[in-house]
């Protein structure tokens, strides 16, 4: 098990990584792969479990196709993809895609239609059931994607069938293409919510890790009923200029840019 200290430092990696992507065009996701960071660090390198023969035994699915820049970055840190094709990041031909493709190695989903990953993650969680075996199942998703119905029917659906084995976490960092969330369409109160749909819900601060962490180890303990972390979590984290920028669900910007949060991650 590793320290705060050592799940913090790569956090901070999988931050510069992100930004060295985005840096690679002049654009991306960058605001949501800084505010997962933490999350994707806690959740990979010590969450998870893996196998013997060191595959993942719990599955991890990405609902927010978007954000797929801080899965990336996490897989680089694990080295399964290597710094020169990560700077290909949104590039014609690369297989580093700001959403992502099922097959594409560390991606169970096809991401980018909003909504739809928590349906799936359902249907592994169930199949995981009938094949007797305990893996977990994570699923990924925004604070905007619970604008979306079919959020609520994969909730409906999980809360009926008890399925404890599914953990989802909602990335509450109150912002979409449009704007923030609570003006295009509230979506608060969001763990009363699922409550109502039969999960065990709680809110946490996912950019606070060792609140994080204590969160996660919560979850490991089941009591039938599937359980959402609302995780709140702050666009750009780590990089005070991308904190402050007016724009950042999407940033399109000059090298001093990136350079500046380059400098801004230490």
């Amino acid at each position: 098990m590793m320290t705060d200290k050592e799940i913090a430092e790569k956090a901070l990696s999988i931050r510069r990584r992100c930004v060295m992507m985005c840096r690679g065009r002049g654009q991306g996701y960058v605001g949501q792969g800084l505010a997962l960071a933490d999350l994707m660090a806690a959740l990979y390198f010590d969450e998870l479990r893996r196998d013997s023969s060191g595959q993942l035994h719990d599955q991890f699915v990405l609902s927010t196709g978007h954000s797929a820049i801080a899965l990336f970055a996490t897989l680089g840190e694990l080295g399964l993809y290597d710094e020169k094709e990560l700077a290909t990041y949104g590039q014609d031909g690369s297989r580093i895609e700001e959403s992502p493709l099922e097959g594409t190695p560390g991606f169970l989903i096809t991401g980018g239609a909003l909504g739809q990953g928590l349906s799936q993650a359902v249907g592994i969680a169930l199949g995981n059931r009938i094949k007797d075996s305990d893996s977990r199942t994570f699923c990924l998703i925004s604070d905007g994607e619970l604008q979306e119905g079919q959020i609520w029917e994969a909730a409906m659906a999980a809360g009926h069938y008890k399925l404890g084995s599914l953990i989802v976490l909602v990335d509450n960092n109150r912002m979409q293409a449009d704007g923030a969330t609570a003006d295009v369409m509230t979506v608060e109160p969001v763990p009363e919510k699922f409550a109502a749909f039969g999960f065990r819900a709680e809110r946490v601060d996912a950019n606070d890790l060792p609140a994080l962490r204590a969160a996660l180890e919560r979850t490991r303990v089941s009591d039938g009923r599937p359980q959402v972390l609302v995780c709140e979590t702050l666009p750009g984290k780590g990089a005070a200029s991308l904190e402050a920028y007016k724009k950042v669900h999407y940033v399109r910007a000059a090298e001093s840019v990136w350079l500046q949060a380059l400098a801004e991650l230490k």
